[in-house]
């Protein structure tokens, strides 16, 4: 599949936060500024204030020459960090990996994303209207690479979307400064006449690289797809997440105990407050060295109770090496459900809760042997003995149906049924033997036949005709027939389940 970007240009990103939050600031011309070598410099002008000729880099006093009115604020330090990692976690609705282009973007990798919105051009509208309903100047565009994305954002004037193998078209008539050159590198371009990527982009490389150095040909080959280039998406912070820095670097396992328990109780302390429970948590350890160490457990249901929990992930803490010692503790909560009044009974300290130790059980078996050995089966609303019943998705989910007890059924039912030799005497009669995986059975008892018939709005097929049969040896079987005996020349045979 064809990689696909998206770029994301926010023209007027720390004067439209502040109108966001002071809307009577919209018609007012204004600008963010900074010392810099002891004088004030513009980091950040408004719409207003650009109308009037005032620009980013401008000193306070050359502005205010200008434009004496004009009103100036204080510009904070890694304001559009934070910001922008705000707005690439709201992005993260239209593709799962975003990043944070600085000084004033977004990079989107968007590949097998567009035709969930209907194509590519509702998906970038969608998206722009979002971000200008939330009160931000923005543009986009989308291209087969990041450069020509950041290109056409920025410096285009015809379409948003470059068509798939159309970057050099659409680059072309854009200026040097499209492709993120220095500004040394593009001063150097217009004083030798090169005000259009047309104008150089033919030259062989060799001559490129001579006159304006190696980045201008890595800046190329990134714009026409031929050099890789690489994004960091964002980490979505976890909403429920504790952290515990160490003084003093730990390396015993006494001390990686001492920091779950606080951890632990803190997280839960606050789970509690708001009704939930946890149903994942990941513990992870950061050493001195730069590695990470993480271990992680899950509950059969939402938990707020740090005994359990503790319980749970003390049967991996051996796993954790500290190395030359951890001086970061974090607890996540990736999963959260809501607890209600009979879940938040489940933990109770007099015991008079059977469901308590059940969840208990599961959680430690679940923790020793891994996810996926502990199974419980409701009833569903089907007859066919397949969709009959359905895994539940939690230890307190009830049923919709009661179980069947008109007929007798196998306590182990195969998930397909697999098909024997039998020998009956004539129609609708019980087999008087069948043979199965080499082993012949020959039947003493025998009930039946009872006919289930295909659901024919999910499924078409024949019908089944079910007999309860028992060996000499004692052993009760589930065996059918499947169609009408009379119009099948070969009838065929199937076992189905075993009964205790």
């Amino acid at each position: 599949m064809q990689k696909r970007y998206m770029s994301i240009w926010f023209r007027h990103l720390l004067t439209d936060r502040w109108i966001i939050r002071q809307p009577q600031l919209k018609d007012t011309p204004f600008v963010l500024a900074a010392p810099e070598r002891n004088r004030m410099v513009i980091q950040a002008a408004s719409l207003c204030a650009e109308g009037m000729g005032i620009a980013t880099g401008m000193v306070v006093a050359d502005a205010r020459a200008v434009f004496p009115g004009l009103l100036v604020m204080d510009d904070k330090a890694g304001q559009p960090q934070k910001l922008l990692n705000g707005l690439a976690e709201r992005c993260l609705r239209y593709s799962p990996i975003v990043a944070v282009d600085l000084p004033d973007g977004l990079i989107l990798d968007i590949t097998g994303c567009p035709h969930l919105w209907g194509g590519e051009r509702r998906y970038l509208t969608d998206i722009v209207n979002r971000l200008r309903g939330a009160g931000y100047d923005v543009r986009a565009a989308i291209a087969d690479t990041m450069a020509a994305a950041y290109a056409v954002c920025r410096y285009g004037k015809i379409s948003p979307i470059v068509q798939t193998g159309n970057q050099m078209a659409a680059l072309a008539s854009l200026p040097p400064a499209a492709l993120r050159l220095e500004t040394a590198t593009i001063e150097r371009m217009h004083k030798l006449g090169f005000y259009q990527i047309s104008a150089f982009v033919h030259i062989p490389g060799p001559v490129l690289r001579r006159r304006f150095g190696q980045p201008l040909l890595q800046r190329i080959d990134q714009a026409m797809g031929r050099a890789p280039e690489t994004i960091q998406p964002i980490r979505p912070v976890e909403p429920y997440q504790e952290r515990l820095p160490s003084l003093e670097p730990i390396r015993t396992a006494t001390g990686i105990h001492i920091a779950l328990k606080k951890l632990l109780e803190v997280l839960c302390s606050r789970l509690a407050k708001e009704g939930k429970g946890l149903r994942k948590a990941v513990f992870r350890c950061y050493r001195i060295d730069g590695k990470v160490q993480q271990i992680e457990v899950g509950t059969s249901s939402a938990s707020c109770s740090a005994a359990h929990l503790f319980k749970l992930f003390e049967l991996k803490v051996s796993s954790i090496r500290p190395g030359l010692g951890i001086e970061l503790f974090m607890l996540e909560a990736p999963v959260v459900d809501d607890a209600d009044k009979i879940q938040e009974t489940l933990w109770n300290i007099s015991g008079s809760n059977d469901l308590s130790e059940i969840a208990e059980l599961l959680d430690r078996l679940t923790a020793r042997a891994g996810a996926g050995i502990a199974h419980r089966y409701l009833p569903d609303q089907h007859y066919w003995p397949e969709r009959s019943i359905k895994e539940a998705c939690s230890l307190d989910e009830k049923p919709l149906t009661s179980w069947r007890t008109d007929h007798p059924r196998p306590v182990l039912l195969l998930p397909m049924p697999e098909r024997i030799d039998v020998t009956a005497p004539i129609p609708d009669y019980p087999p008087m033997l069948f043979r199965y995986q080499g082993t012949v059975h020959e039947i003493a008892r025998a009930d039946g036949p009872e006919r289930i018939e295909q659901q024919w709005w999910l499924e078409q097929g024949l019908h089944r005709d079910y007999y309860a049969v028992e060996d000499q040896q004692g052993a009760r079987y589930w065996i059918f027939r499947l169609g009408h005996y009379h119009e099948i020349s070969k009838p065929q045979w199937f076992i189905h389940g075993f009964f205790a």
